[in-house]
């Protein structure tokens, strides 16, 4: 029998929540990255199409086509991504940051409950 096996039932419970917690945190983490990342890109982007001259051609990746677009047309659709890309960032960033609260908190009441000390930092 496991140490984890010989523990109270709501304890277990708390436990198994807490790596769920874990697990969701860092799923938030990969997400928001994935977000930024986006974001930088758009932003790359809108910086690249400053140094543009308006009669020159631009073109667009759609899927595996390339499709010529209007310069202002494309600076406006960056524009919007990069708005809704920074929302996403945002409310991503929240969802992590009370998700992490929630771990620690856990945290916290599990090594109490335990009677394990945190280690010194």
């Amino acid at each position: 029998m496991s140490a984890v096996d010989q523990l109270p039932t709501d304890t277990r419970e708390r436990l198994m929540r807490f790596q769920q917690l874990q697990n969701t945190l860092q799923t938030l983490i990969v997400q928001r990255q994935q977000l930024e990342l986006g974001l930088n890109e758009t932003e790359r982007a809108l910086k690249a199409l400053e140094g543009v001259e308006p009669e020159k051609r631009i073109y667009k990746s759609v899927g595996a086509l390339l499709v010529e677009k209007d310069k202002d047309t494309v600076i406006k659709e960056l524009s919007e991504k990069k708005e809704l890309l920074e929302i996403r960032v945002k409310s991503m960033t929240t969802q992590e940051d009370k998700s992490r609260k929630r771990v620690l908190e856990l945290q916290k009441s599990l090594q109490r409950e335990l009677g394990v000390e945190k280690p010194p930092s």
